[in-house]
């Protein structure tokens, strides 16, 4: 693990947000997967861009690839996923993510996830145990207030303490209850979404 320490937190820090576009269920082909660059939760600097197998297990390699490809990843100081999971069940390694870019992971939800819910419907999908054991890997999930009506999120680390994640995921989160380059990547995927 590569393990990154903010004790002074910037404000316009560097976020890359990724979240993947709208696909249908179960149906073979690609899903767009957008990463934007912000500074701080103020100022959008960048998109990039890949694609992803519905319910395969490329997920964590092709955004790996997309973020050191790009010409923004020495700005880049994290990396924030919009949960674990990319078209349908492609489960994101947190770990493999953080060693492979060398940046701290905050995967986010609005919602709690039910694992149980989670692990009775990757049953019905190939190689079910490797996807479980990946979202388990994540480690805890913890619960984090934001905004001034202090809603909760929820939110995996890797690569860094749970109480800087929880600061630059308030620090960032300023138009909305979630951080704004998260906020602006569904935007965008959802946008050229394929399904």
């Amino acid at each position: 693990m590569v393990f990154k320490s903010f004790r002074a937190l910037k404000p316009e820090i560097r976020i890359l947000g990724v979240d993947d576009g709208g696909f249908v269920p179960h149906v073979k082909g690609l899903v767009p997967v957008v990463g934007v660059v912000f500074r701080g939760g103020y100022w959008l600097d960048g998109v990039m861009s890949t694609e992803v197998e519905v319910d395969g297990f490329d997920a964590t390699g092709k955004i790996a690839e997309m973020v050191m490809g790009s010409p923004h990843r020495k700005q880049l100081r994290v990396i924030m996923l919009n949960g674990v999971t990319f078209a349908g069940f492609n489960v994101v390694d947190v770990g493999v993510l953080n060693v492979l870019t060398g940046l701290p992971i905050i995967a986010v939800a609005r919602e709690k996830p039910d694992l149980p819910r989670i692990q009775k419907a990757l049953s019905n999908l190939p190689r079910s145990e490797e996807r479980w054991g990946t979202i388990l890997r994540a480690g805890e999930i913890y619960e984090v207030s934001v905004g001034r009506g202090k809603k909760r999120i929820f939110l995996h680390a890797s690569g860094v303490s749970v109480d800087d994640a929880a600061r630059i995921v308030r620090l960032t989160s300023t138009r909305s209850n979630v951080p704004e380059a998260l906020r602006v990547a569904h935007l965008v995927a959802s946008g050229i979404s394929h399904g």
